[in-house]
């Protein structure tokens, strides 16, 4: 299983526009829901079922399908697991306060079909996703902050 965290500031100091917890929460709960505007590498996203505390959505994802289970812990996590897919594992968006303030912490841990663990190939793969994952995250602060700027949030 290849996993790996990283954490992100919400507000840098020179961003004019700060959000609040409540605000970049409700832009984890859109990205759950219609997660293409949020996620670069993402094509396609539906959710097909919808349970108490989540649901489960259908993503085309650098070429595959995958679905998740999406679970919410409100206003601090965001629990992607994954089901039906070739490549098992989880994901987590979690938002806590820092000394540097609100941060937005993103840890994945999947094992890669095919890839034997612990191999010069599964450090690529994981790599690869990494940069994925870490665009995404960048790329799901700004659209919140977007999303605020315009009155939809």
């Amino acid at each position: 299983m290849y996993a790996i965290s990283a954490a992100f500031q919400v507000n840098p100091a020179n961003e004019p526009v700060q959000l609040t917890r409540a605000q970049m929460w409700k832009g984890l709960v859109q990205k759950a829901e219609y997660a293409v505007p949020f996620v670069p590498a993402m094509k396609e996203c539906e959710v097909i079922e919808r349970f108490e505390d989540g649901f489960i959505r259908q993503i085309s994802l650098r070429g595959k399908t995958v679905r998740e289970r999406i679970t919410f812990t409100p206003e601090v996590q965001v629990h992607f697991q994954r089901i039906e897919s070739a490549d098992n594992g989880w994901i987590t968006n979690v938002l806590s306060d820092s000394e540097r303030g609100l941060t937005l912490t993103f840890t994945f841990a999947l094992v890669f079909d095919g890839i034997a663990a612990g191999s010069e190939d599964e450090k690529r793969k994981g790599e690869e996703v990494r940069e994925s994952y870490v665009e995404a995250i960048s790329a799901t602060i700004a659209e919140t902050r977007r999303r605020v700027q315009a009155g939809e949030i």
